[in-house]
């Protein structure tokens, strides 16, 4: 990316300036101005709905099998584009490069799913529900949907939602991350390639404006949305009060649980892609890590996971040699910072501070912080319950599974947890008691393919269906029950 970028808004199948105030793209890595974003005014984002409801009706009534053509023209151009793609994530996010190119092909798998929209919208019917009467139905679109993406996936998960909302004969309006809104722009314009008729897909950047617009605007029939937990429960509770659909995908704070009879050589490493993955900026990153064993297995397993985490390279994450980038902004640093000093407050013990990394190459540490493990910590403490969204592990001990469950069930959050163990008894246990929408079998990272829905409990999930897959399509259209009788 050479010259910064002047993001506008796509409205109707044009490139339009807002007449909003525009506020710098940063590399979170170099501290280089990579672009600028418009704040966008209500009056844009009604814009945007006013094509979007004039597109839908012939949008609607187009094949679906002419729908899903368009959609295997963009997983074409996305392939095509699959390494820029990439890079333009690891430089506004700050992402390792091959977590970003993980990213693209998460997004593009979406996209592949619902090319099979045919299938997928299917409806169903019984001949005969009484003397020469049948009955069937038919899944429908409804409009316009909006989807709000958040700042740490800024590629994949607008995806989880639009192909399916576009595929089924609906129209959309996106709103990306403000800070992160050049992938979003990058897949407007492949959209654009694909030859999409004008409004059927939309993308108005900027702030909380637009998102109270989107979650109050009557063109709108449904939104999806992830991101923190407060402003999940504000976007669910604005939507159920102005009648639209809502998924509302929240916060997480995820318990790992490592039984003593765990392979040991395969845990470590998943640890260190749970914990410190994408710099512990996900809601599938492991949070607090419960052990469950004798002191000797204890000792040995910490003293391995710390000595991994200290070999982590951190640095620009455009390097191939770097597995960990920046976090995305000093405010999120200091943000991370202030828990690290919670912690040490409440009592916990510091085994690795990352606070003052150890940066590879002649970077600013303006926005980089390292591996941080805390033991010692009681599941009362802030940083053992509250969503701390960085590279910092708490290591708890529990004395047996069910104390462990028990603990992980105490959360308010119910995300993603998992169990390492080599015990199917155990995993069993874990799997049927965990109050958690994704649940890992020794499995890090409990992120769901594209074809199975993106779960989500408590604090974490507002709403019914979720995105991905089938449950998506059930989301985005209307089941029309139709009985029939002939005379």
């Amino acid at each position: 990316m050479s010259e910064p970028t002047a993001v506008r808004n796509y409205i109707g199948g044009e490139w339009v300036e807002s007449s909003g105030e525009r506020r710098d793209i940063v590399n979170p890595a170099t501290g280089q101005v990579i672009g600028s974003v418009p704040i966008s005014t209500a009056s844009e984002f009604d814009s945007a709905v006013a094509a979007a409801k004039d597109a839908f009706w012939e949008w609607r009534t187009t094949p679906p099998v002419t729908r899903a053509r368009y959609l295997h023209k963009l997983r074409a151009l996305l392939e095509e584009n699959f390494e820029e793609l990439s890079r333009v994530q690891t430089q506004e996010h700050g992402k390792t490069i091959d977590e970003s190119r993980g990213e693209t092909r998460r997004g593009i798998e979406n996209v592949e799913v619902a090319c099979g929209i045919p299938t997928l919208q299917m409806g169903y019917n019984l001949e005969d529900i009484a003397s020469g009467i049948d009955e069937y139905v038919i899944r429908q679109p409804l409009g316009v949907f909006g989807i709000i993406g958040p700042f740490n996936f800024p590629f994949m998960i607008p995806l989880w939602s639009a192909p399916y909302a576009v595929a089924t004969g609906n129209c959309v309006v996106i709103k990306p991350s403000s800070e992160v809104p050049l992938s979003q722009m990058k897949i407007a314009e492949l959209v654009d390639e694909a030859g999409f008729p004008p409004g059927v897909w939309n993308v108005v950047n900027g702030g909380r404006e637009v998102v109270a617009s989107m979650v109050e605007h009557p063109g709108i029939a449904g939104v999806t949305f992830v991101g923190s937990t407060p402003t999940a429960k504000y976007i669910y509770e604005s939507c159920g009060k102005s009648g639209k659909r809502c998924i509302a995908q929240a916060g997480a704070k995820n318990f790992i649980i490592v039984m003593q009879d765990c392979n040991v050589e395969k845990t470590v490493p998943a640890m260190m892609t749970s914990f410190f993955g994408n710099a512990g900026q996900r809601c599938l990153s492991g949070a607090n890590m419960v052990v469950v064993g004798d002191d000797a297995f204890y000792s040995d397993f910490v003293d391995r996971i710390v000595t991994a985490a200290r070999r982590i390279v951190v640095g620009y994450g455009l390097d191939e040699s770097v597995q960990m980038g920046p976090v995305r902004d000093r405010d999120k640093k200091a943000r991370i910072v202030r828990y690290i000093e919670s912690g040490l407050e409440e009592g916990a013990k510091l085994l690795l501070d990352g606070r003052v990394p150890q940066v590879r190459g002649d970077l600013p540490h303006t926005c980089f912080l390292g591996p941080t493990i805390f033991e010692n910590v009681d599941p009362q403490m802030r940083i053992a319950k509250e969503e701390i969204f960085g590279p910092v592990m708490s290591i708890i001990r529990a004395r047996n599974l069910d104390a462990a469950i028990d603990m992980a069930n105490a959360s308010t959050f119910g995300n993603g947890n998992a169990i390492f163990t080599s015990n199917g008894a155990a995993a069993r246990e874990f799997r049927y008691r965990a109050v958690s929408g994704n649940v890992g079998i020794n499995i890090g990272i409990v992120a769901p393919m594209a074809f199975f829905p993106f779960s989500g409990m408590k604090d974490s999930f507002f709403g019914i269906l979720h995105t991905q897959g089938q449950e998506a399509v059930r989301f985005f259209t209307e089941s029309k029950v139709v009985i029939e009788r002939w005379l």
